[in-house]
C-alpha cells in the first residue's frame, strides 16, 4: 500500500476512508462516467471525467479522500484542495457517492473530513461550485450550510448563476460556507 492509500479509519459497514492514488484513477473515471444517473447523456458524462484529470490524485490526494469497500470497490470520494491564492479558502472540486450508499451519511462524513482538513490548515472558509442543472447538488450543499453566492443572473427557480463560469455556455452555481 502506497503511503496516499494508507487507511485513515474504517467507517459504517466495514468501508474504509483513505487518501486516493494515482493508480485509483481508472476507477475514479468509471465512477464520474456512471454515478450520476444519465445527468447530460454521454456529453455530461465526459465532462465529468475531464474535470478530474490523474493529476488530482497526484497532487492534491492529502486534502482528497476515498471511501472503498472490503473489496476495494469505490464507494464515495470528495477530491479537495487547499488555494494557492487565497490562504483562507479551501476548495471542494468534485465529490461522488455511489447510488446505493447514497443517504448513508458518507457524503456528509467526508465534507466533514475535509472541512477539518480545511481548519487544521488555517482555513477559514470553503467553496465549490455545481452545474445548475444538478439539483440534487445545489440542494445538498445548501443542507450542509453553504450559500449561494451572487451571480450575473438568476435561473428560472431563483437560483444565482454565474453565467460562462467555465467557458462559453457552461454556467455554474457557486457555493461559500464559512467554518
Amino acid at each position: 500500500m502506497t503511503e496516499h492509500a494508507r487507511v485513515l479509519e474504517q467507517l459504517p459497514g466495514h468501508l474504509a476512508l483513505r487518501h486516493p492514488a494515482p493508480a485509483d484513477h481508472p476507477r475514479l473515471q468509471q465512477a464520474l462516467a456512471g454515478w450520476w444517473d444519465g445527468l447530460g447523456g454521454e456529453a455530461g458524462a465526459l465532462q465529468r471525467q475531464l474535470l478530474v484529470p490523474r493529476l488530482f490524485l497526484q497532487h492534491f490526494a492529502d486534502t482528497s479522500f476515498w471511501v472503498e469497500r472490503p473489496d476495494h470497490t469505490l464507494h464515495a470520494f470528495l477530491i479537495g484542495f487547499l488555494s494557492q491564492t487565497d490562504p483562507r479558502v479551501a476548495y471542494i472540486h468534485f465529490v461522488g457517492v455511489c447510488p446505493e450508499g447514497r443517504r448513508e451519511g458518507i457524503g456528509s462524513a467526508l465534507y466533514d473530513r475535509f472541512f477539518t482538513t480545511a481548519r487544521a490548515a488555517g482555513r477559514t472558509q470553503v467553496r465549490c461550485i455545481t452545474s445548475p442543472n444538478n439539483r440534487n447538488s445545489i440542494a445538498y450543499h445548501t443542507r450542509m450550510g453553504f450559500h449561494l453566492e451572487p451571480g450575473d443572473r438568476i435561473d428560472d427557480d431563483g437560483v444565482p448563476l454565474q453565467g460562462d463560469y467555465d467557458g462559453p455556455g457552461l454556467d455554474r452555481v457557486s457555493f461559500v460556507r464559512k467554518l
